[in-house]
């Protein structure tokens, strides 16, 4: 039997710290607390990684703890949910797509900048 992953190796495979699995987990954000092995230690499963690296995405995109905890109470409450949850995950995509638009802004004005430094320098 498959006896699952440690903290140590979900945290190597999300590229998350450890802290930040108890944290995930002790505000709700996973589907369900991962089991405990014979030494009392959580023993992950495939799907709780999956699960992990979704919600890592999506706060590396920028969508609050509160966001993720109302996604994973949705995804919790089961397929009755797929509508909400994909209105969630369009609302957020609508954000992300805006700050690009605005990262986008922003370095075509650095790229400026850096433009006129190009031609004052040249003309020394």
């Amino acid at each position: 039997m498959d006896e699952g992953m440690t903290i140590a190796q979900v945290a190597e495979r999300t590229g998350l710290t450890a802290h930040t699995l108890r944290y995930y987990e002790r505000t709700g954000l996973l589907l369900e607390p991962p089991p405990r092995g014979g030494n009392g230690h959580r023993r992950y499963t495939d799907r709780d990684a999956d699960w992990i690296r979704l919600l890592s995405r999506l706060r590396g995109t920028g969508m609050s703890i509160a966001g993720l905890r109302r996604y994973a109470d949705l995804a919790r409450r089961g397929e009755d949910t797929y509508a909400a949850r994909k209105e969630l995950l369009l609302a957020h995509r609508a954000e992300v797509v805006a700050k690009i638009e605005q990262l986008q802004d922003d370095l075509a004005h650095v790229d400026y900048k850096i433009e006129i430094y190009d031609k004052l320098m040249g003309e020394r």
